[in-house]
């Protein structure tokens, strides 16, 4: 049985904001959640649709799981789903915030909080070489050549010219906009 528009966006923005609330790890530990309420329980959307929102939600500038969101959110509801899916996303995150900052002070000045914030960072450290490795590996998979060649060049540009990410992430997008153009000109789909 169908649900109402008003009952769906409920749905959605209860269903984001428990996952959002009770989710430690990141937007992918998110992402999993996400598709086990909305693919598997719901069956709001199919798996390969989930599959491609989160490749889309990972390549966007900001938090996989706020992409991913919005992405959910409109296809399930439009702009009005996609404000249900955000604010059901980001409000556990703004509370704790929201509570850390009132004891900032005595959080920053404890020794034991800075041994363990600089703890965390090295496990931040590991968590982004594994993400970097994991995918510099799919690139390497397709063995195609110009994929290869924007790897190389983005690492070139960011490790050793210091250019803004910002530019190589633009440079990289029209990679793939003039690519994609190209293989429909040539009756191909990229």
């Amino acid at each position: 049985m169908e649900q109402s528009k008003p009952k769906r966006l409920l749905t959605l923005f209860a269903s984001m904001l428990y996952i959002s609330a009770f989710t430690f790890g990141g937007g992918f530990v998110i992402v999993t959640f996400m598709k086990r309420k909305f693919v598997d329980e719901l069956h709001w959307i199919d798996e390969r649709e989930m599959l491609d929102m989160t490749a889309l939600a990972q390549s966007s500038p900001g938090p996989i799981a706020v992409n991913a969101a919005i992405q959910v959110g409109w296809k399930m509801g439009g702009f009005a789903g996609m404000l249900a899916a955000v604010l059901g996303t980001i409000i556990p995150p703004m509370a704790i915030l929201t509570v850390i900052s009132l004891f900032y002070q005595k959080f920053a000045a404890n020794r034991y909080v800075a041994l363990v914030l600089r703890g965390m960072s090295c496990g931040v450290a590991a968590v982004i070489l594994d993400v970097s490795v994991s995918l510099g590996r799919n690139v390497l998979k397709t063995k195609n050549g110009v994929y290869l060649a924007v790897m190389a060049a983005a690492f070139v540009a960011t490790f050793f010219l210091k250019i803004n990410v910002a530019w190589i992430i633009l440079s990289a997008a029209l990679i793939g906009v003039i690519m994609a153009l190209a293989a429909r000109k040539g009756g191909k789909r990229a």
